[in-house]
């Protein structure tokens, strides 16, 4: 069995993470009866024996302490403090967190420059240290947001550091992108500046909108409130957890903190559970990405709506598949189907037939536009360990053209304020930083747009067959 690492940065990839390690212990309690510290907690916890200077105790024995491979940094303690004094406090010790108090003041160029240059020893030494624990280290899951100074910032800084130290180890990004009507002014710079980075450093980037989690989060609400009479909303179930959601107004991001979370939950389901068709992480990048910078994955869950036991009719498997491949079950607002295909990876968690897999996909094969070269980009894998309290789920990735109006998007504010110069003088006064990097980020960016241009430019038309070398008789 292989492990992962997380490494959590800036107050937004805390709160996913936080989030992430509450749910899988949760799903690991419902599977391991036992109390046995087995090579499904292996992939993601160590099992320490305080009684023996915090030694790691081997698979197979009982547990102990478990300890989440982990690295938390935020250059605020806020969040980091709430996590510490939190019913998690034991998953983690002080050798795993890094802040300051300052925080970055929603600026790409002191989270990027100024701390990234400041705690980078600290970084990498806390970087090793969770790495030397691992016997086969496979991933490090990179959680952040692209808005404020230090997700964006220091959170690029950190992936530029993983390739340095660990160049062989796969990177997979999830990357919270910022609404339009996003309060951080600067959040379209530090976007940019930080879009950049992931197109150099990441290997797989799983792009997140704030909108399209406000949409669903929305829809959860209208749901329960036109629901069957008596229906509730639980509040500790997957989505809706005992440490807040829709039912504590203090806390309005857990829910959509949650939904990311299970994305998390379901891409580490086949490193974490035995399956019949289990997919190791490093297939992701080598089967979805033709291209090295096109490595931006649409993700989308199902169930989603139901994960919030809103009293509505149970999906048939086949609807799953269906939902799958809608605009409301994706992470991100954007329409697939009527973009290009590059790739696509479904992953099943529960008691899934190869069979039921393979007619879905050649159900839905007519309908999803794929390139012409790789008709049969599709990577499936079934892990045979459902979510808690569900019989089956599917999380879909897809490798597809439609993200480029986000990125579009993500411009078209950046010049608003550029072309003004308008805040411009906060990046300029950090040390180091020059106003070629933003020409250099928006540059990195078109050239990326023209990538996914040239693609679609390509839609529709069949290419025919490569000649092949005849046999000479």
């Amino acid at each position: 069995m292989t492990q992962s690492v997380v490494v959590q940065v800036g107050q937004c990839g805390n709160q996913v993470g936080c989030r992430f390690w509450d749910l899988a212990l949760r799903e690991h309690a419902h599977v391991n009866k036992k109390g046995v510290y087995d090579e499904a907690l292996s992939s993601f916890f160590r099992n320490v024996d305080l009684r023996n200077d915090g030694g790691s105790c081997g698979v197979g024995g009982k547990i102990e302490n478990l300890k989440a491979r982990a690295v938390l940094v935020d250059m605020e303690e806020g969040v980091v403090n709430e996590i510490l004094q939190g019913p998690l406090r034991e998953v983690f010790d002080s050798t795993q967190f890094l802040t300051d108090v300052s925080g970055s003041g929603n600026n790409w160029a002191v989270g990027h420059m100024t701390y990234g240059s400041a705690y980078r020893e600290q970084i990498v030494d806390k970087l090793r240290k969770t790495a030397e624990h691992c016997d086969c280290l496979q991933c490090f899951f990179l959680i952040h947001s692209m808005g404020g100074g230090t997700g964006s910032g220091l959170g690029t800084r950190v992936l530029s550091m993983l390739e340095e130290e660990f160049p062989e180890v796969c990177r997979i990004v999830t990357s919270i992108y910022p609404s339009a009507e996003d309060d951080v002014i600067t959040s379209p710079y530090n976007s940019i500046l930080a879009m950049k980075e992931l197109t150099e450093h990441a290997d797989c980037v799983l792009p997140i909108e704030n909108q399209a989690l406000v949409h669903i989060v929305n829809k959860i609400k209208h749901m329960s409130h036109c629901g069957k009479p008596g229906s509730v909303i639980k509040t500790d179930t997957t989505v809706m957890s005992g440490q807040g959601g829709l039912s504590r107004a203090e806390k309005p991001f857990d829910t959509m903190n949650n939904i990311v979370a299970n994305l998390l939950l379901n891409i580490t389901s086949s490193a974490r559970f035995e399956g019949s068709l289990n997919m190791d992480l490093n297939e992701i990048a080598m089967n979805l990405v033709p291209f090295p910078r096109m490595h931006y994955l649409v993700p989308s869950l199902t169930p989603l709506y139901t994960l919030a036991d809103v009293s509505v009719p149970p999906r048939r498997l086949d609807q799953m598949f269906s939902d799958a491949f809608s605009k409301d079950h994706q992470l991100i607002r954007a329409d697939p189907k009527h973009s290009l295909y590059l790739a696509c990876a479904l992953m099943v968690r529960g008691n899934v037939q190869v069979s039921d897999l393979r007619r879905n996909i050649e159900r839905l094969k007519p309908s999803l536009p794929f390139v012409s070269w790789n008709q049969e980009g599709w990577k499936t894998s079934l892990c045979s360990v459902p979510p808690v309290g569900h019989s089956h789920s599917l999380l879909a990735l897809a490798n597809n053209t439609c993200v480029k109006p986000t990125f579009i998007g993500l411009r078209e504010r950046f010049t608003k304020l550029y072309r003004k110069k308008a805040h411009l003088h906060h990046y300029l006064h950090v040390d180091g930083m020059e106003q070629s990097y933003f020409t250099e980020a928006v540059s990195c960016l078109n050239s990326l747009i023209e990538e996914y241009d040239h693609l679609d430019a390509t839609k529709g038309r069949l290419m025919p067959d490569a000649p092949r070398f005849s046999i000479a008789r």
